[in-house]
Order: C-alpha cells, then structure tokens, then sequence
C-alpha cells in the first residue's frame, strides 16, 4: 500500500504545485506532473495503447446492453492474470469514450514509467449517476456483473481499485462504503459531492480503504470536497488540490499521479 500522509501535507498539495514535482515530493504527496499555471490541454502521453476493447455485454441486473471497456498496457498480451481498476464515469461520458480519451495510452505509460502493470474495465452506467434511480441500479451491476466479465477475460478479480471523476468520484467513493473491502483504494477526480448527501453521511466506512482526493481549486465542489477530506476516518493516501477546473484538461493532468497510486495498491 502507499504510505499515508499527513492532512496537513496533503493540504499543502495545492499551492505546492506551483514549486513543480519537488514541492510535492517533499511534501509527501504523489506529484500530479505539469498541474501549475492555466487550466490548459492536458497531454494525452504519446505511449501506445495496449489490447483496448469496447464490447457490447448484457447487463441481468439492468436489463439492457451496455457498453464494456478493457485496457490492457501495451506488452502484456491479453492481460491475463494482472489487477483490475475499474472505472466509473462522469455524467457527461460513457464507456464508449474512452478510446478517445486516451486511457490506454496513459495506462502504458504508467507502466512504462515504472508502475506494476494492471488493468482499466468500465461499463456504461447511468447519467444520472451509480445509485439506483427507477429500477435502474448501476451500482450494483459494478459490484456482480463487471467482476464476473472481468474474470471471463482472464484479470485477477481478487485485486481491485476504483477510479472516477465527477458523478464517478461520488460513485467510487460510495462504492467503497457500500461493500467495504469490496476495492483495495479508490482515486476520486472532482467527486460531485455536498455536505449531507450520502458520501458524508456514510464516511466512516471508508475505514481502511485507499482513499485519492483530487480536486482543483477553480471547480465549483471543491469547498465541499475540502470538507470531505477532513471528514475522512483517515488520510487520504494521494492527491492535491492544483489549478484547475471541472474539464477533462484537468484530469488529464493529474492521471499519471492517480495510475501511480492506484497501481501501488494492487501489489500482492
């Protein structure tokens, strides 16, 4: 696991980043690479993608076809037998994106850079979020369906890690209250999340569970995700609070940090 980090230097994360990668590191915080200056284009690392998948599976538990994208890093065939971190998306998104997003080539990356390999599965959910709306339980095909599918590929469901952003942030964070133990860490991206909803209410469970908490300062939950981050029974294990706003520009930069942590926690 990574080493967990005082609240006061995830803290100083933030205005860290304007003294670059040294600042953080000193600090203790995991560096978000180039975070400082304008909310700028995030770079989509020029590394190429490894086995990258968007199937169509049946979803039992919703009663639909939905969309199931695998990654796998580039020089490790099919992926058999590696960790899976799973991916819920923003309100804006589906699973179908993200070829285009880029997270293949940032997965290769990571490894290329050091990380233990691992891989991406994500399927479509609701726009609405991951909580169940009118019969439609999004959360819960995370939790039966995407593990069996993963399995079928050959992944090691045993290891798992969950990252999102936005409505995903929210929606990883309380995937891990629901069914503790369920995912080794989670990395939040700008969780859409506000004093009193069900994330606060239900924080405490979130007691032994790898927590990232990104968030930048231009976007407009970042007072609540600040409180989130005192409210937590532990300290967030990575992250920062830099520049930036609720775009994928942003999130861009910061991936590279979050793989690093995620890839961490998925060692045996």
């Amino acid at each position: 696991m990574a080493k967990a980090i005082p609240r006061r230097a995830f803290l100083a994360g933030g205005a860290a980043a304007a003294l670059g990668a040294g600042g953080l590191l000193a600090a203790g915080v995991i560096p978000v690479g180039s975070q400082a200056g304008s909310d700028g284009p995030g770079p989509i690392p020029a590394a190429p993608a490894g086995d990258e998948r968007v199937e169509q599976r049946h979803s039992e538990v919703r009663g639909r076809d939905v969309d199931f994208y695998t990654a796998v890093p580039a020089d490790h065939g099919d992926g058999h037998g590696l960790p899976v971190c799973l991916i819920l998306h923003g309100a804006s998104a589906t699973a179908a994106d993200y070829p285009r997003f880029g997270f293949g080539r940032f997965l290769t990356d990571a490894v290329r850079r050091g990380a233990a390999p691992f891989v991406l599965a994500g399927a479509t959910g609701s726009p609405r979020g991951w909580e169940a709306v009118n019969g439609d339980d999004p959360m819960r095909m995370v939790f039966e369906e995407l593990p069996q599918w993963c399995a079928e590929r050959g992944f090691d469901v045993a290891r798992r890690s969950a990252w999102g952003w936005s409505l995903g942030g929210y929606g990883v964070l309380r995937l891990a209250e629901v069914k503790p133990g369920f995912v080794r860490a989670v990395a939040a991206f700008s969780p859409a999340v506000s004093s009193g909803d069900r994330v606060f209410g239900n924080v405490a469970s979130l007691k032994g569970t790898g927590v990232g908490l990104w968030c930048g300062r231009e976007d407009s939950f970042y007072p609540a995700v600040r409180r989130l981050e005192q409210a937590l029974p532990e300290p967030p294990r990575a992250g920062s609070y830099g520049p930036g706003h609720h775009t994928r520009a942003y999130w861009n930069r910061i991936t590279p940090a979050a793989f690093d942590f995620l890839a961490s926690t998925l060692t045996p």
